[in-house]
């Protein structure tokens, strides 16, 4: 796509002038960008997309649980065996253009060991998950797929609490391929090996402690 659009932008005669106004775009642009960093604040959810800053009103219950019980089971697994990292929300994740604050994201131990403790600002995981709500689902599937696949995260899943679906993109290829949009049986994650659990697990308690209690457990 990207020398699609070179190709178009050099068949016109204003090209010069389309690269000069781009350019400047993109200064005003980091200078947005670079403000939005002075004014991070641990209390607020912020996003910067595209030249925009984007905050972020409090989540639903449903996506509060849902993002409890996902990230219990998987911190549990990778910790009993140091597989490296999972994190929530407040995790900044800096992108080429765009820093983004996922709801549950998963750093391999490879990179974890990179990463200082005091960091405030990190690179891209290898697991991402978004839960939907319907201010941001327009993102989810738009803008921020294009950029996690862009940039080479492993694996996306963009879960639904409404119809207790999740739906799991593996990248192959440098694209990402569907591997399931389901609401029962198991999913296995490719990025943090090893990990499955029943989806019910992701939108159930009573299954979600059954599950982290076989893994303190066994």
């Amino acid at each position: 796509m990207t020398d699609a659009i070179v190709e178009k932008i050099m068949e016109m005669p204003s090209a010069p002038k389309v690269l000069d106004s781009l350019q400047h775009a993109l200064e005003e642009e980091q200078r947005k960008r670079e403000q939005f960093y002075k004014d991070l604040t641990p209390s607020v959810k912020a996003e910067f997309i595209n030249g925009e800053v984007i905050i972020h009103s409090p989540a639903k219950k449903r996506h509060i649980k849902v993002s409890h019980y996902l990230s219990r089971l998987m911190g549990l697994f990778c910790d009993k065996f140091n597989l490296g990292w999972v994190g929530t929300e407040k995790g900044l994740l800096k992108l080429v253009r765009n820093d983004y604050e996922p709801d549950i994201f998963y750093f391999s131990e490879e990179k974890d060991e990179k990463l200082d403790d005091d960091v405030m600002i990190l690179p891209a995981a290898d697991l991402v998950i978004e839960i939907l709500s319907p201010s941001t689902e327009h993102r989810d599937r738009g803008i921020k797929y294009q950029d996690y696949e862009e940039h080479g995260i492993e694996e996306y899943w963009i879960i639904d609490t409404t119809q207790k679906t999740v739906e799991q993109y593996h990248l192959r290829g440098g694209k990402y391929e569907l591997i399931l949009k389901a609401s029962d049986g198991e999913i296995t994650s490719f990025a943090l090996k090893g990990f499955t659990i029943p989806i019910k697990a992701i939108f159930d308690k009573n299954l979600n402690m059954k599950i982290a209690a076989q893994l303190l457990t066994t």
